[in-house]
């Protein structure tokens, strides 16, 4: 008996460790991550993994990090680890990843040092003690013959699309084009812009005297203070009929902060953009939520900088959820954007217009003639805002395939306007994909962003709720104070009929 219950025993055991092993086997590739973050930033997007599907060969992460990392940058390396893994996961064995230790081997510091991982120094508490370490903390990835690079890894915000984007220049075997149009005198400055674009995308500054290059997948155009040749919007219609996109950057007014003036722009493109639905309003379109400038006051005999809220640059937060390539945003800011009108009466090739974005419901409209003085004793007009929401950008979808993007911001390109900025940065990225018709990483782009601007309340809801924080903790100790007074003279009474 005891020999038979044994031979159970053991017959059982082997049965749950072969189980455990088939299981553990079959889960390396086959799992599910329970993520409750809003963003499932702990869990690799639809995106990467689409992409990390085109991998045919094998991909190596090289991963130089220090062990004896500070306890700061523990979470940093633990998520990597965990991200590499799904990576590894789901591309049917074309990824692997090793770690190593730089400090541990000089053979090791010189090839991280070949590949172009450099030491940094981080200053950490430990012991007491304020101290600079030196740690390692980078990777390089090798696919075929190219190799990608992150010099650097101290954060997980963006870990994610920042490894995709390399998994996809070095899986990708050639880059679409994108064109740079300048109009009349204007040219676009934003030279961050073109580093962003010129991971994804080969830049070209297109000469417009000259047919547009076939090999160019979408433009874009900024915008101008003047009538444009009629043989550059010819051109334009031919690509936009061939099934390619547009973004143009142009609003009604011409505007100058440093002079304060403003003036009505009189241009042959309005009438090109109307022809696709776009009306652009010869106006200024201002909100309440909205950036700040600094204004010159004099305080008794001291003349200083004052910061005001200025509306002619909406901060915009109302965006076309169905359109993804605003869906993902959270914030973006225009500068001196002009009101966008859909004229429901255009061509027979356009399918559709759908708006883009709006300001919010505290906004207002500014007719010539124009003053843009931020000061509101001196422009008592800024603060006239109690119109809704007014349309700042929006597309028209054409039957042809291709579309038309317009936002009503003719500096939305340049350095010194909004382009190269937060979320605006983003959102010109996620135009570009998606008008180049490449929109593997536009769900990714705008994932982890953390942009919670408080809600603004009307200042009714505001005296409101003021009053219910000053009385509502009043009323509540009050209702507390008479519950245990009633209770206590009714302790008293029974106590009282006790002893009597």
């Amino acid at each position: 008996m005891l020999a038979k219950n044994k031979q159970s025993f053991i017959t059982y055991t082997v049965i749950v460790l072969i189980g455990l092993t088939l299981l553990n086997l079959i889960s390396r590739n086959k799992f599910h991550r329970i993520d409750l973050t809003e963003n499932k930033i702990f869990s690799l997007s639809e995106s990467s993994k689409n992409i990390v599907s085109d991998i045919d060969d094998l991909l190596t992460m090289k991963v130089y990090f220090s062990d004896n990392l500070p306890n700061e940058l523990g979470n940093t390396r633990r998520y990597l680890q965990d991200i590499l893994e799904e990576y590894s996961a789901v591309s049917d064995g074309n990824i692997r990843f090793v770690f190593h230790d730089p400090e541990s081997n000089e053979n090791l510091e010189e090839q991280a040092r070949k590949d172009g991982i450099q030491p940094v120094q981080m200053q950490v508490v430990e012991n007491d003690k304020l101290e600079i370490k030196r740690v390692y903390m980078g990777m390089v990835l090798l696919y075929e013959d190219k190799k990608e690079t992150l010099p650097v890894i101290q954060t997980t915000t963006g870990l994610e699309y920042e490894l995709t984007t390399k998994i996809k220049n070095l899986v990708a075997t050639e880059k679409l084009s994108i064109g740079m149009v300048s109009l009349g005198s204007s040219e676009i400055v934003n030279d961050n812009l073109k580093l962003q674009l010129g991971r994804h995308y080969t830049i070209k500054d297109v000469d417009m005297s000259r047919p547009i290059p076939e090999d160019i997948s979408a433009l874009l155009v900024n915008g101008t203070v003047d009538s444009v040749d009629e043989n550059v919007l010819t051109q334009f219609d031919l690509f936009l009929s061939t099934g390619k996109g547009i973004f143009v950057a142009q609003n009604g007014v011409s505007t100058d902060i440093q002079t304060q003036q403003a003036s009505i722009i009189e241009s042959n493109i309005f009438t090109f953009l109307q022809k696709y639905g776009l009306k652009v309003e010869m106006n200024l379109a201002m909100d309440k939520r909205a950036g700040r400038v600094s204004v010159q006051q004099q305080m008794g005999m001291f003349r200083m900088n004052v910061p005001m809220e200025y509306p002619f640059i909406p901060i915009i937060q109302n965006f076309n959820k169905n359109e993804s390539v605003v869906s993902g945003l959270e914030a973006l800011q225009v500068v001196f954007p002009s009101e966008i009108t859909i004229d429901t009466s255009f061509s027979d090739w356009v399918a559709g217009v759908n708006e883009l974005f709006t300001t919010s419901n505290r906004s207002g409209i500014m007719e010539a003639p124009f003053q843009i003085h931020p000061d509101p004793k001196v422009n008592p007009q800024i603060q006239m805002l109690n119109q809704n929401e007014i349309i700042v950008a929006a597309t028209s979808k054409l039957t042809s395939g291709g579309e038309l993007m317009l936002i009503a911001d003719s500096k939305f390109l340049t350095d010194e306007g909004g382009g190269g900025s937060g979320e605006n940065g983003i959102f010109i990225l996620n135009a570009v994909d998606y008008l180049a018709g490449d929109q593997g990483l536009i769900a990714l782009r705008s994932r982890e962003i953390t942009n919670r601007p408080l809600e603004e309340l009307d200042d009714d809801t505001r005296i409101r709720w003021k009053w219910i924080n000053i009385l509502l903790p009043s009323l509540l100790v009050i209702g507390v104070g008479l519950l245990h007074m009633r209770r206590e003279k009714n302790r008293a009474d029974i106590l009282r009929q006790i002893y009597d």
